[in-house]
């Protein structure tokens, strides 16, 4: 069986066990989604890289010590996401939202891609401010899909705990970003493509 056609499981047995390409094929399968988490915690693409890296480099070291308790992919997830609160604690600065690069003589967006992209820096920024132990839970249940259970195993918490960061962390983002929503009383701020008051439902997984 090739590292390609192999269960997560079995490429982190396959590493543990010395085979050299199976840790790369666990990298390439989640390096992308890990990266998303990873940028949408900390905010910052630089911090997000030398927090995946981190990650991974971890992961590499304790692979011998995962026991098939949860999937692997959770098992990454909490690794990151560990990585990025240490981060975070270490720099003890709230993290910047980087701006969009524009130079002389490129093409001007039409008004709604403009306005889109305006709105996701409001948001993002709004996200950026939440205290990191609301943010990371919002992230995860909010952005990444991930239910109240599966956070609570990544975060390390208690299922009641990700519920009420997470309800604190959408009463201030409905507070700050109260301004985008549309006059209609069924209108929703979208987080990074994400409807928060569909996510809402969540909290009942």
């Amino acid at each position: 069986m090739t590292a390609a056609a192999s269960s997560d499981a079995d490429l982190i047995s396959a590493h543990a066990a010395g085979d050299p390409h199976a840790f790369p094929e666990i990298v390439r399968r989640h390096r992308d989604r890990l990266w998303a988490v990873a940028l949408r915690t900390l905010r910052d693409p630089e911090e997000a890289a030398d927090a995946l890296q981190e990650a991974f480099i971890s992961a590499f070291r304790a692979a011998g010590s995962f026991r098939a308790e949860s999937q692997v992919t959770t098992w990454l997830h909490r690794i990151v996401v560990n990585a990025c609160l240490d981060r975070m604690r270490r720099r003890q600065t709230k993290p910047t939202v980087p701006l969009p690069e524009a130079g002389p003589g490129e093409p001007v967006a039409p008004r709604d891609q403009m306005a889109e992209r305006e709105t996701k820096l409001v948001v993002a920024a709004a996200l950026a401010e939440l205290p990191e132990e609301q943010r990371a839970p919002i992230v995860l249940v909010d952005v990444e899909g991930y239910s109240v259970a599966e956070t609570a195993q990544m975060l390390g918490i208690a299922e009641g705990t990700v519920k009420s960061r997470c309800a604190r962390g959408r009463a201030k983002l409905a507070k700050s970003l109260g301004h985008l929503r549309n006059r209609s009383a069924d209108a929703n701020v979208p987080v990074d493509g994400v409807n928060v008051q569909q996510q809402r439902q969540r909290e009942a997984r």
